[in-house]
C-alpha cells in the first residue's frame, strides 16, 4: 500500500520534496529497498501532521512560513493528480488560505454510516467547522442530494500554520473523535475543503477495505503507469 501511495503521488505533482515518514522500522526497510526517500520520525506522534511536521523540520532547506506542506497518508491508495491540485489549488487562489482538507463526495449510504469514514460540516465559505465520526449533517433518509462529506487523507498547510499546530496540546474535540483537524476547529482557525467530484476514491480503513480497493484500483486510470 505504501508503494501504491507513494508512486501515484510521484506521478501526480513536481514536487521540491517527497518522502515518505514513519517510526516503523519494517517501513523504512521497505522505503529504502525500493529506493524511495524516507525520513524516521518520533514513535511518540499520535497524529499524522505532527509527524509530517517533525519531518519537514529534519528535511527541508532554511525556508518561508509560506512554505506549502502536504501530508499524504499512506493508507490512500486511490490518490490521483485531481486529489493533490485540488488541496494545492486554494492556496494559489487566495494566499489568506493557511490550510486544506480533500473533501470526498459521499454517494453511498454504507460510507456514510461508518465510523471509520471522517465526515465534515464546513460553512458557506468553504472553512471546515467540524469533523466527525459521526453521520454528519444529520438526515432521516440517506441521498447523494444531501451533499454529505467525508474527509481525504490529504491535507495542505502553509508551513506557519502546520508548526502552530504542532506546538498545541491535543484538543478536547480532536481526542473524542480521533482527527486531528478539530485540534484546529477548538482553537479557533480553519482549513478550507478541497472538493474533488465523486468518484471511486476509497483509503484502507480496516482489513475489509482492501478488497474494496484493489477491485477500483484496477479501473483506474493511473493503474499500470507505475
Amino acid at each position: 500500500m505504501i508503494e501504491h501511495v507513494y508512486a501515484r503521488a510521484k506521478l501526480s505533482w513536481d514536487w521540491d520534496m517527497l518522502c515518505i515518514a514513519t517510526c516503523d522500522e519494517e517501513i523504512c526497510d521497505f522505503a529504502e529497498k525500493k529506493g524511495f526517500p524516507v525520513v524516521m520520525t518520533s514513535d511518540k506522534h499520535v497524529r499524522a501532521l505532527d509527524r509530517v511536521a517533525e519531518a519537514y523540520e529534519i528535511l527541508a532547506e532554511p525556508g518561508t512560513d509560506d512554505d506549502i506542506v502536504v501530508c499524504v497518508q499512506g493508507d490512500e491508495p486511490l490518490i490521483g493528480s485531481d486529489t493533490i491540485s485540488a488541496v494545492i489549488a486554494p492556496f494559489r487562489r487566495d494566499p489568506q488560505i493557511d490550510g486544506t482538507m480533500l473533501a470526498v463526495p459521499i454517494a453511498d449510504e454504507a460510507l456514510y454510516r461508518n465510523p471509520d469514514i471522517v465526515k465534515i460540516v464546513h460553512d458557506l465559505n468553504g472553512n471546515v467547522l467540524y469533523t466527525s465520526r459521526q453521520p454528519i449533517p444529520h438526515c432521516d433518509e440517506f441521498s447523494p442530494d444531501l451533499g454529505a462529506l467525508r474527509v481525504g487523507g490529504i491535507f495542505g498547510f502553509r508551513w506557519h500554520m502546520l508548526k502552530w499546530f504542532t506546538e498545541l496540546p491535543e484538543s478536547p474535540l480532536e481526542r473524542v473523535e480521533a482527527c486531528d483537524s478539530n485540534r484546529i476547529c477548538d482553537n479557533g482557525r480553519f482549513q478550507r475543503i478541497a472538493p474533488i467530484s465523486a468518484r471511486a476514491y476509497y483509503s484502507v480503513d480496516s482489513p475489509e477495505d482492501v478488497e474494496l480497493v484493489e477491485s477500483a484500483i484496477a479501473g483506474d486510470p493511473l493503474w499500470g503507469q507505475y
